[in-house]
């Protein structure tokens, strides 16, 4: 289990695209870089933390197909919008 989750993480090239590119050359540009690297990691803590707290709390609500079947149809509305908004400035 332990080297699965290595391998989703480590193989997943977001990874090396956000932390090194996005946030290194982001920090690179800052007059203070260890207050960046500061505010990146508790930010980064606090989004995983509050992934991981939420999909807890949620697991219920997440476990009933009526959920997905809802989520499934806002996320088609969306989508839907998006093209409709994208052919109109075409």
């Amino acid at each position: 289990m332990l080297l699965t989750a290595l391998a989703v993480t480590l193989l997943n090239p977001h990874v090396y695209l956000d932390t090194v590119l996005l946030i290194g050359s982001l920090g690179a540009q800052q007059t203070e870089p260890s207050a960046y690297v500061a505010g990146a990691a508790s930010a980064s803590l606090l989004w995983f933390s509050t992934l991981a707290i939420g999909a807890a709390w949620l697991a219920p609500w997440l476990a009933r197909p009526a959920t997905w079947r809802l989520l499934d149809v806002m996320v088609a509305v969306m989508m839907f919008s998006v093209a409709v908004q994208l052919m109109r400035t075409a």
